[in-house]
């Protein structure tokens, strides 16, 4: 896919990046990397998570994140090699219910109290639009920092890796959530003060995919039901793009099953390897797929950018994704202009 280095958008104004997509397309991993990118030129920066999986420490290969803002790296370096810091918040409902009880009606250790009495499952739980509320509002509160936040970090940006794309419009849109069950009070007021945030420039929400039929589909709703609910729709990062290691016109023999058997023995030959019968079918076949796949993504490609939001590209990784592999999906976040 084409990047988009000279006419990326300007999202030097955005401080809440939001990205989402279908499960098994790495939305994770490039959330960590947008962190990374960001956190260039001394930028301090909030990486979020709010689906308990503890995917940030597996990536940065750190211990398990506590309910506390913890720096975990240091961010992409500039050109100057200034380099930010990246902090880290696993936000579990629980806790978040905890810390708005004692901020709103300042229950200190009756907080607790109901803690052993079952009363935060059957908040989280069985109110699922509060839960989210609480999830969403320590986000908030992240960016809405300032100098009256005494002792508190100030973030340049907040990056959230965020539920999937089928949850993602729900999750978001916390007024809907909340419109049967809390018209006043102070988590109706919470609400309404996340809802101006995500509704403003200040805000994009980024989808990533693959270059394949049902995640591409799956985008393509979600924007749809993010521009129903008004909410911000940032980019579509397609993740995991194969490099195309062959020519145009080999390509189109391999698709087609016409590449010249002889010449690929021959070539083997040439770089001293015997050419097994079975070792040229082999790379036959394989030249085949990799054609295949590449038409297959071609397809999907103009599905995307036919979208009119916004696209970025980041290859499928040879020795796959480990924290170097994080800060070389930053550079490119970084070149193609998303992560500056």
């Amino acid at each position: 896919m084409e990047t988009k280095t000279k006419n990326s958008p300007d999202w030097s104004g955005v401080q809440l990046h939001v990205v989402t997509g279908k499960g098994g397309t790495g939305k994770s991993t490039v959330a960590a990397a947008l962190a990374l990118a960001l956190a260039s030129s001394g930028r301090t920066v909030l990486l979020c998570e709010v689906e308990g999986r503890q995917g940030i420490a597996r990536m940065f290969d750190v211990d398990p994140l506590p309910y506390a803002e913890t720096r975990i790296a240091r961010g992409l370096a500039d050109e100057e090699g200034r380099a930010g810091t990246v902090h880290a918040l696993h936000i579990d409902a629980e806790s978040a219910l905890l810390e708005y009880l004692a901020m709103y009606y300042k229950l200190g250790r009756a907080g607790k109290a109901l803690e052993r009495f079952g009363v935060m499952e059957f908040a989280t739980t069985v109110a699922p639009g509060v839960r989210d509320v609480l999830l969403t509002g320590k986000v908030f509160e992240a960016v809405q920092r300032n100098s009256r936040h005494k002792g508190a970090l100030t973030y340049d940006a907040v990056v959230l890796d965020a539920p999937p794309t089928g949850r993602i419009a729900q999750f978001l849109n916390v007024n809907g959530e909340l419109a049967g069950l809390a018209k006043v009070g102070p988590i109706r007021g919470q609400a309404d003060k996340v809802m101006t945030l995500f509704r403003s420039g200040r805000t994009a929400i980024h989808l990533v995919t693959l270059l394949e039929e049902m995640p591409v589909t799956e985008t393509v709703d979600g924007i749809a039901e993010l521009h129903d609910v008004d909410l911000p729709v940032g980019a579509i990062v397609a993740n995991l793009v194969r490099p195309q290691e062959l020519d145009d016109d080999l390509l189109t023999h391999a698709a087609s099953g016409t590449l010249d058997g002889d010449a690929v023995a021959r070539g083997l030959s040439t770089a001293g390897l015997e050419p097994d019968p079975a070792l040229v079918d082999t790379l036959l076949a394989q030249g085949r797929d990799h054609a295949l796949r590449l038409e297959l993504e071609a397809t999907q490609r103009q599905v995307v950018e036919g979208v009119g939001v916004p696209t970025y590209a980041l290859p499928q990784l040879v020795d796959g994704v480990d924290l170097g592999g994080l800060y070389e999906l930053a550079a490119l976040l970084k070149d193609q202009g998303l992560g500056r």
